[in-house]
């Protein structure tokens, strides 16, 4: 009878602490924008030990892809059970993970050439100041981070090529990084606004290409961001993100390319995240 209470005493222990490791995901919340005229939704995840401590926490926001909403990386992506995993094994420091919503109203995480639906403005003058009130996240760029899959993708290379002062690591996986020319700006552009002039293209053009970005950096911000780029071999996303980084070479901006086995799929990117979440925790940990 000893021996089995002892059994149970120990299994019973194991159990409270794989419990006591696990995360929660809060994936149906909202904040009001007066920016887009409406309630906006999001997900988060918090790490295991964020309702029994004190302290502030850094914070990666991961956006979603096209066609998917704040639910995706908690529903498809997996995010609790890979960063409970990383965090409990050490690859990645305890973060609290932000997922907005960018597909009710209009999709994409930009504001539109005519100014009528300005997302990129709700999220750093309204999403982010929200966060970072009502979460305890440690507000310096060095506890900050961004990254993406496909649209999600572009919206992390256009945020941190446009806001480096904010951030300290983006990670763009398989990313939709624009227009690769006019042309192609003047299809995309007239999907969603037919009727769209030739200095409307020009400026989604000039506004919405990471690689004009990328050619146009600063030399006193090719430093100012960590980057990880992954792509997979069989994506037909390759081509842009290949042309960035030749590009990035090129200027001598420091990051990291990868191009792993795989296409545009959840499968490549679960994969991606486990080294997104140690990336950017080197970051955070100042390594």
């Amino acid at each position: 009878m000893r021996n089995f209470f002892l059994q149970w005493l120990i299994a019973f222990s194991f159990a409270g602490m794989a419990s006591a490791q696990q995360g929660k995901v809060y994936d149906n919340l909202t904040l009001p924008s007066k920016i887009l005229n409406g309630d906006r939704k999001y997900a988060v995840y918090l790490p295991a030990d964020y309702e029994t401590s004190k302290r502030n926490y850094p914070v990666l926001y991961l956006l979603h892809g096209g066609g998917d909403d704040q639910t995706g990386w908690v529903q498809f992506g997996e995010v609790k059970q890979i960063a409970d995993k990383a965090i409990a094994d050490g690859t990645s420091a305890s973060m609290i993970i932000v997922m907005p919503d960018a597909n009710t109203g209009v999709r994409g995480y930009f504001n539109d050439v005519r100014g009528k639906w300005n997302y990129e403005d709700f999220f750093f003058k309204e999403f982010m100041p929200f966060i970072e009130k009502t979460y305890r996240t440690k507000p310096e760029k060095l506890y900050r981070a961004i990254a993406g899959l496909s649209m999600g993708g572009g919206g992390t290379f256009m945020y941190a090529l446009r806001h480096p002062e904010l951030f300290s690591t983006a990670c763009p996986l398989s990313a939709s990084a624009g227009p690769v020319d006019l042309k192609d700006a003047d299809v995309r552009l007239k999907r969603t606004i037919p009727d769209a002039t030739e200095e409307e293209v020009k400026k989604y053009y000039e506004t919405q290409n990471a690689l004009i970005l990328v050619n146009n950096m600063p030399d006193a911000q090719k430093k100012a961001i960590r980057w990880y780029i992954d792509c997979g071999d069989d994506d037909f996303l390759f081509e842009m993100n290949s042309l960035i980084h030749i590009a990035m070479r090129k200027k001598e901006i420091p990051h990291e390319f990868r191009i792993r086995e795989g296409g545009h799929t959840w499968t490549y990117w679960r994969t991606a995240l486990p080294t997104v979440l140690s990336f950017v925790s080197a970051s955070f940990r100042g390594s």
